[in-house]
Formats: C-alpha cells, structure tokens, sequence
C-alpha cells in the first residue's frame, strides 16, 4: 500500500518494508532471497522469527543500520564481511537520522510467559514525511498504548500494525479493543499465517475495527 509517498509492504508474519528514499524492514522473517538491501533494520525482540539471522544476512550491506535490544546484539555480530552499525534500544529510545524519526514503545505479556516486561523488549514508531508507522511488536494490549492516543491528533497519517494471532501475542478481539484505544487512521494485522494465527483472524479483526468505525485493512503477503 502507499499514503504520500511512503510504501508499506507485508513480507508475512511480522516483518514490513517501509519504502521511501530508504528500505527500513522491520522483524524481516522467511523473507525471498533476492529482497532489496536495508538501509535500516529494525529488530523488536530475539525470538528467532524476529531476529533472524539468514533473513537479516539476505538484507545486510555496508553502513545498514540494525537497531534491536540488548539480546539481539551477539547474534547480529555474527555478521561478517560487511560494515553495519548497530543502535542497542530500550523501550522509550529516541533516534533522530533527519527526515527519519524511530522511537521505541513497550512490548509485553500481561497474562502469557512469553514476553516479559522485564525483558524490555520493544515495539516501534517510525515517522517519515509525515507518515507515522506503530509497529507493535509482541504484546498484549498494555496499558503504555494509551501513550500513543496523541498521534491520532496530529494532522499526520497513522498506522498502527498489530498482532492478532493469539497465543504469543494478543488474539483479533485483543487487538481490535487495542486499535479502539489508540485510534490510528489505519489499522493493519500482523503476526498470524505462519508460526501461529491465521487469515480468518486477520479477517476477524478487520470486521471487528469496522464495526467500532476504525479503518482497517488486511495486506497481501509480497
């Protein structure tokens, strides 16, 4: 999909492309051999179908930025015969590359043991040109969402990309009471159609933030 200028692609499961002057991927996983070079790579936590390493390697050029937490870090060194610069972030990070703004949000279990909040794992917004992009990572709906009730004020365009197939992470109906609270201009699921959840879900959780007159859209797997 496109919104001025900037191009959002699903590469499945959790992993985006968000194309502008730059590739920034974020939690690129299974993706093709052949994808496009990363400009930055934006890692939300170590599980391996988030921080993986055969599908970072595929990305990787000289001067790629890499920005993850603490435990992505020795993995993301084996890296060799190219010249990265890694950024190590905690949630509430803010990183400035120009016309490029990421900042980093919570992302956590309430209920589940999967993702502990002691764990300061992470969820992203990336704003460029005026596009403003929530990638939430692996959470339930916590409370630190609310934080992000502001940028549905601005006179921007915001995403918010959220995880809905269940187990790990929150189910449709979860993240259908998420998108209420943060009420982005558009809302796009995640984290389902491989290692858990599935397209009804997806399907369900659009019919759902309809329903509450929140714009939601299922993108097509590129």
């Amino acid at each position: 999909m496109k919104i001025d200028g900037i191009e959002l692609k699903w590469l499945g499961h959790s992993g985006f492309l968000i194309k502008n002057s730059s590739n920034i991927y974020i939690d690129p996983y299974n993706i093709s051999d052949g994808s496009e070079k990363a400009d930055y790579i934006l890692i939300t936590h170590s599980h391996h179908d988030h921080c993986s390493f055969a599908d970072i390697s595929k990305i990787v050029k000289d001067g790629t930025k890499i920005i993850c937490p603490p435990d992505c870090q020795s993995m993301i060194n084996k890296l060799k015969d190219v010249k990265i610069k890694i950024e190590i972030v905690e949630p509430d990070t803010q990183l400035d590359f120009g016309n490029l703004k990421i900042s980093t949000v919570s992302a956590y279990n309430v209920d589940k043991q999967f993702h502990p909040k002691d764990e300061s794992w992470v969820g992203y917004v990336v704003k460029i040109n005026g596009v403003i992009i929530y990638h939430a990572g692996d959470t339930d709906n916590i409370k630190e969402m609310q934080k992000l009730t502001g940028y549905n004020r601005a006179d921007k365009k915001f995403i918010a990309l959220l995880p809905v197939g269940g187990k790990y992470t929150m189910n449709s109906e979860e993240a259908a009471e998420a998108a209420k609270v943060i009420k982005p201009f558009l809302a796009v699921p995640m984290h389902y159609g491989s290692i858990v959840g599935t397209k009804e879900d997806a399907e369900d959780f659009v019919k759902e933030c309809k329903d509450a007159k929140i714009s939601a859209e299922i993108l097509e797997k590129e």
